[in-house]
């Protein structure tokens, strides 16, 4: 059915507008190296699950997002940020697959290729665009050694995760009541005071001994090391400052002569007893040196991504060499060159870590103390009959009192709307979770936040008398469902991974 898409033949090359760096991220076409280097990494359904397999799933994972498949890709990668999304969204889509066909789903071929038509990599001004379809299929899809018939796959799976969505939200209900009592605590006004505690004003008089610093250095000799040290060598290709300007096709071609030229680079030092240097001498790439540095503090030269110091602290002796790692603008390959191990710390080394760290632990569990001791206060003041601002004023607390706010905040176009604004407290969050619940009048539980903490008291709060208040609670009730069905078919899926047997032995 897809055919159908193809007829025009005067196909026009074009540029998508869509292929900037992430989607380059996604579709430079790199070597296997899970063929290389990696196999099995657990398994389901009574099968192996191999690091290819899972690479290939992630790989249709970044094609989900590129071709605008939000909702699909968010559901099956958890909304998890960076390689956990990725790592979530390729078992989860086995998943998906084994169950659709347990469950007989079958999506038709007109079906499929409607929802082809409509997906957003795909519309130009006057709906689907030809042009943009084989443009995608052959600049995006072709170097990867993909095809078509991949796009179709995951509109099939989407259109199947849908129907299980719709079998499972059957039955799921929002009472008028649990609306308008959710709506009215979502957009109602909070009037909150707000009572801080800083430890830094609890360590004056704090002493900390010998006795309690050998104590603490027994307790904890295992943890009390120095930091682990790596040195590498490595070289760089890169693009050039003309070609870091270039956009769409172009950037992706002069990409993808790098990948190409980095995996020749990585081959030949997996031949037996390649040596780095002889291998970039040959192919005319300068080897770079950084000193010693440790992961909390990169080598100046390799500040620039933080995956570079993170990949040198995964080389080993056995395999010195890493993969090609792709960053905005090209490729690396590390070499390692030394180790310095971490070691123990002596007790002298130690003792300023253990003096600080006692110092911090005795003043937070003072500030938590004095404000637990506060919320009593309080409490009991008010129950006495006595107004909060003298139960305060006994209390010797100094009250701050927040502008009010709703715990759902309109969303924020403008891009200087989302900066904080300069009466908005930076833990506003958190105040927030503290006084949802609470009734006008009642103070909260003491709330560590960070190194200090807070004592939140909820004066009093007003219903929502916006204007568009029927608009705003048909959406809301719409959000409020779907998070429900949400809810249920992620509890679906962990359910039906247990049944696949998944067992992983890689993070």
């Amino acid at each position: 059915m897809m055919k159908l898409l193809r007829r025009h033949k005067d196909w026009l090359m074009i540029v998508i507008a869509i292929l900037a760096i992430p989607f380059i991220f996604y579709f430079v076409r790199a070597p296997d190296y899970g063929a290389m280097k990696r196999g099995e990494v657990g398994q389901i359904y009574g099968r192996k699950l191999t690091q290819v397999e899972i690479d290939a799933n992630a790989r249709l994972g970044g094609l989900a997002q590129a071709l605008g498949m939000s909702d699909f890709w968010e559901t099956l990668s958890l909304r998890q940020p960076g390689n956990a999304g990725y790592g979530t969204f390729a078992v989860n889509l086995i998943v998906l697959r084994h169950e659709a066909d347990r469950l007989g789903l079958r999506p038709s071929a007109p079906e499929i290729a409607d929802v082809v038509r409509k997906l957003p990599a795909f519309q130009g001004e006057a709906g689907f665009d030809m042009n943009k379809f084989s443009g995608f299929v052959r600049l995006a899809l072709g170097p990867m050694g993909l095809g078509e018939e991949h796009i179709e796959q995951l509109v099939r799976d989407e259109l199947c995760l849908n129907e299980i969505k719709r079998l499972l939200a059957a039955g799921i209900t929002v009472s008028k009541g649990e609306l308008d009592e959710k709506f009215q605590r979502g957009y109602g006004k909070f009037y909150v005071t707000v009572i801080r505690f800083r430890s830094a004003d609890f360590s004056n008089g704090i002493t900390v001994n010998d006795e309690d610093v050998q104590k603490y250095y027994d307790a904890h000799k295992a943890e009390l090391k120095t930091d682990e040290k790596r040195k590498v060598q490595f070289v760089q290709l890169g693009l050039t400052e003309e070609q870091k300007k270039s956009t769409g096709k172009e950037r992706i071609d002069a990409l993808q002569k790098l990948s190409d030229r980095a995996t020749d680079v990585t081959q030949a030092l997996l031949e037996k007893g390649a040596d780095f240097k002889q291998s970039a001498e040959k192919f005319q790439l300068p080897v770079h040196e950084t000193g010693e540095f440790t992961a909390a503090a990169p080598d100046p030269q390799l500040k620039g991504d933080p995956q570079l110091s993170a990949a040198a602290f995964k080389l080993s002796v056995q395999e010195p060499n890493s993969d090609p790692i792709q960053v905005a603008d090209g490729f690396y390959i590390l070499h390692l060159t030394g180790v310095s191990e971490a070691r123990p710390l002596t007790l002298e080394e130690a003792k300023p870590k253990i003096v600080d760290a006692l110092k911090k632990s005795r003043s937070r569990e003072l500030m938590s103390t004095k404000g637990a001791e506060a919320v009593n206060q309080l409490r009991e003041a008010t129950k006495s009959g006595q107004s909060l601002e003298a139960a305060i004023q006994k209390a010797g607390a100094k009250p701050e009192k927040i502008s009010p706010f709703s715990l759902i905040e309109e969303e924020k176009t403008k891009p200087e709307d989302k900066e904080p604004k300069r009466d908005e407290p930076t833990d506003l969050t958190a105040i927030k979770d503290a006084v949802a619940f609470l009734n006008a009048g009642e103070i909260s539980d003491f709330s560590p936040s960070g190194e200090n903490g807070f004592v939140a008291v909820l004066e009093k709060r007003e219903p929502s008398t916006d204007a568009n208040a029927a608009e705003k609670k048909a959406a809301f009730e719409k959000r409020l469902l779907d998070n429900k069905q949400r809810v249920v078919l992620y509890e679906w899926l962990h359910d039906r991974q247990e049944a696949a047997g998944l067992e992983t032995s890689k993070g």
